[in-house]
């Protein structure tokens, strides 16, 4: 193998290695929100996990996080709770500082 293939291999390893980070990050990150939610909405225990779950499905409709800001805000509108599209989307990006946080990733 030449140096030119290892460095390849190389560079393709850290490409996996940062697409999986960035992957634990934002599933991280939708599972902050969607606690943050929960508590809002006035959930806990098991209800509160379920609505943790219906937040992470929400996020594989489309890409980026439109989809899952919707899905808060519709429910936070259908249950009277008041924090607009502009809170929810401050709340996620504390959530995905959290998350790099507790992952070790560097902000």
């Amino acid at each position: 193998m030449t140096s030119f293939d290892e460095r390849e291999k190389g560079f393709e390893r850290k490409f996996q290695q940062e697409q999986e980070l960035a992957f634990k990050v934002k599933a991280r990150r939708n599972k902050l929100l969607g606690l943050w939610a929960a508590e809002c909405l006035g959930l806990a225990g098991d209800a509160a996990q379920r609505y943790v779950r219906e937040v992470l499905q929400s996020d594989l409709r489309r890409p980026g996080s439109d989809d899952i800001v919707e899905k808060v805000c519709g429910d936070f509108a259908r249950h009277g709770v008041a924090h607009d599209e502009a809170r929810v989307r401050v709340e996620l990006e504390r959530c995905a500082k959290e998350a790099k946080k507790q992952l070790g990733v560097p902000n």
